[in-house]
This record gives C-alpha cells, structure tokens and sequence, in this order.
C-alpha cells in the first residue's frame, strides 16, 4: 500500500512539474563560455541552478506591460553541446520559443563589426562524404527558419541573412568558396546544430547573433591568436543583445 502510494505521489509531483514547464514561454540558450561569462556579469545575483549541460537561471523580464519569467540557459559550445543541450532544454522546460544569442566571424568587407544578424537560415558546411557527394549530406543538415511568426518590423536593427556553422574558426582562405556557394558573410560553431534541433521538434526558433570579430580572406581573423579581441567583441555583442532581449520578446506572441 506503501509503494502504490509513493507511486501515486511521485506521479502528481511529476505532472505538477510538467504543467508548471508547460507555462514557460521563453527560454534563451547561450552556446560559448565567453558569452555566457557576460551573462553572469550581466545577471549576478541570480539563482544559477546547473544541468547536465551548464548552468541556468529563471528571471522575471519586464515585456511590454508585463513580466514574464525567462530561463536562460548556457549549452556550451560546438556541434555536440548545442544539439544535446537543446534537446534538453525543449525536453524538460518545454518552452514556446528557444531564443539563441551569441557571437559570430563576420566576413571582413561584406559586415561590420558589431552588426547584429537575424538567422534566417543555418548550413552546416564541414560534412565530408568521401563515398558519395556531400551537397547532399550539407543540405540534410541545413535548415531553413520559419519566421513568418516575426511580422517585418523588427525591433532592433538587424541584417537577416544565413549562417554557415561548423566545428571550427573560419578558415580565411575557405571564405571565397563560402561566398560562392552559400552567400554566406558570417560563420559561427552552434547555429546549424541548434536549429536542426529545434525543427526536428517544431519548435519556433530565434538566433540572434552579433559579429565579434573579422576574418579577412587575405589576412586571416583579426582575433586569431589575438583572444583579447575576441573576449571584446563578445562583451560588446552580448550585452548590445541582452539591453535589446526585452523588444524581441514581445514579437513572440
């Protein structure tokens, strides 16, 4: 009678902790640690909880004429971290929209630095198929983001274009095949794996991510072997993403 009563308790103390992840609307994933290190600069007085993954908090944003609770959520980095992590995080808070903001290399003379990109689209490009062609292989892991949800009138200024994602720092002499093929003006780790995720569960995705630096086809990145610069950039990105964070929550109605 014991167990079957343990059981019964368990499974309401589950379901009441389904149903209060269910009103969870927004949740805000962060990918590197330098982006997450202005997060905790930003927020440092916050609850920070850890996961399997990384650590997280829940907080009360004002959106418009309310407050609504928001868990940021850091993933890590790379391919690996961002597709576990996001799973993760649909899995157990089962938030409306998944929100990404970060970093990325622009492509030096076709963004500047600090530019804000709205993703409209993710190709994950450093697939090798030795047996075959890896077009075909690239194109089953790009993903194109829904944003009809968006409207048109962006709160911030942004300029949307696609995302080419790998597990690698652009490669500057990689730049002029990327243009060529993708049109591509900015490259970063996590994106691609991020909304793969996501559009495997149908789940609305926002990625907004700021150029931290620039790689040159000619001259390489001028954050490559310069960490500092890099370190810069991010502080200046995040937290231009995390003042603006607020205006974008209200597009997610």
């Amino acid at each position: 009678m014991k167990i079957k009563l343990y059981l019964i308790f368990g499974l309401i103390i589950s379901l009441l902790s389904i149903a209060k992840a269910q009103k969870l609307k927004h949740a805000v994933i962060i990918s590197a640690n330098a982006e997450w290190k202005v997060v905790k600069a930003v927020y440092p007085h916050e609850k920070y909880q850890q996961s399997p993954w990384g650590e997280y908090f829940l907080k009360e944003l004002a959106v418009g004429q309310k407050k609504q609770k928001v868990l940021f959520f850091h993933e890590g980095w790379g391919k690996v971290a961002a597709a576990g992590a996001t799973q993760y995080v649909i899995d157990t808070f089962q938030p409306q929209y998944l929100i990404n903001l970060g970093t990325c290399g622009g492509f030096a003379g076709d963004i500047e630095r600090f530019a804000i990109i709205l993703v409209n689209q993710t190709i994950i490009y450093d697939i090798v198929e030795a047996m075959g062609d890896s077009k075909e292989a690239i194109a089953d892991y790009s993903t194109t983001l829904d944003l009809s949800w968006l409207g048109e009138n962006y709160p911030t200024a942004v300029q949307k274009t696609l995302m080419v994602s790998a597990d690698r720092d652009i490669i500057a002499t990689e730049i002029p095949r990327l243009k060529q093929h993708y049109q591509a003006i900015a490259g970063d780790w996590e994106t691609g794996a991020i909304a793969y995720t996501c559009a495997r569960n149908q789940k609305k995705l926002l990625i907004l991510r700021g150029v931290s630096d620039l790689v040159h086809p000619q001259t390489g990145g001028e954050a490559y072997g310069r960490p500092e610069v890099f370190v810069s950039g991010t502080e200046t990105v995040m937290k231009k993403l995390l003042n603006d964070l607020p205006l974008w929550l209200e597009k997610c109605r």
